[in-house]
């Protein structure tokens, strides 16, 4: 009895010896950050121009991108004229997005209107989108990435009111969030564009 006892004993820390001297199997060790760049860009995303029709943002491949959320009937308003100053000088290294919102209660209500009112009132030239929301549950898919440090690896600033700013590289990756104070042409982010 006690010898088969002993002779169970011994096999168990046989046993225990063998399994804790095998190799573990080497584990690959990434960052959220790049396990979101590896399965995510802005440019995975397709959206609709203010005339309704899907633009892939994949065509914008190589130039920063500067995403805005926009409103018509806002103290910022006067941003537009800015942005477009912003595109005509510094067209060749961002491209401005204008994403026309009501999800601050600012917007007009449709897009022919809102297309019209910043033609005609700041010679909007740059691509402006369909009226999106860009807060909160009822958010676009690229608003919820841009905002979603998980899913872009750098930010996790929703926007707070109209004309807040997303800055994204030429490799489609989030870089940075401005608040709606952050004027289009100020120090600040011309400086991040012209790196």
């Amino acid at each position: 009895m006690k010898k088969s006892v002993f002779l169970t004993l011994a096999t168990a820390a046989t046993a225990v010896v063998i399994i804790a001297a095998k190799p573990a199997a080497p584990i690959a060790m990434t960052t959220p950050a790049e396990t979101t760049a590896k399965s995510a860009s802005v440019y995975d995303f397709t959206v609709k121009s203010i005339d309704g029709k899907e633009v892939k943002l994949s065509k914008y491949k190589g130039k920063k991108l500067l995403i805005v959320n926009t409103a018509s009937k806002c103290g910022y308003t006067p941003q537009y004229k800015e942005l477009e100053e912003l595109s005509k000088k510094y067209g060749n290294k961002v491209t401005v997005l204008g994403f026309p919102s009501n999800s601050f209660n600012q917007e007009l209500a449709s897009n022919v209107e809102v297309a019209s009112f910043c033609e005609k009132n700041y010679g909007v030239t740059f691509p402006l989108f369909e009226t999106v929301a860009v807060k909160g549950a009822a958010a676009v898919p690229l608003y919820k990435y841009l905002a979603d440090k998980t899913k872009n690896g750098i930010v996790s600033d929703e926007p707070t009111w109209n004309f807040c700013k997303y800055l994204v590289n030429e490799k489609g990756q989030v870089v940075k969030f401005y608040g709606s104070g952050v004027t289009p042409l100020s120090p600040e982010l011309v400086a991040d564009i012209s790196k």
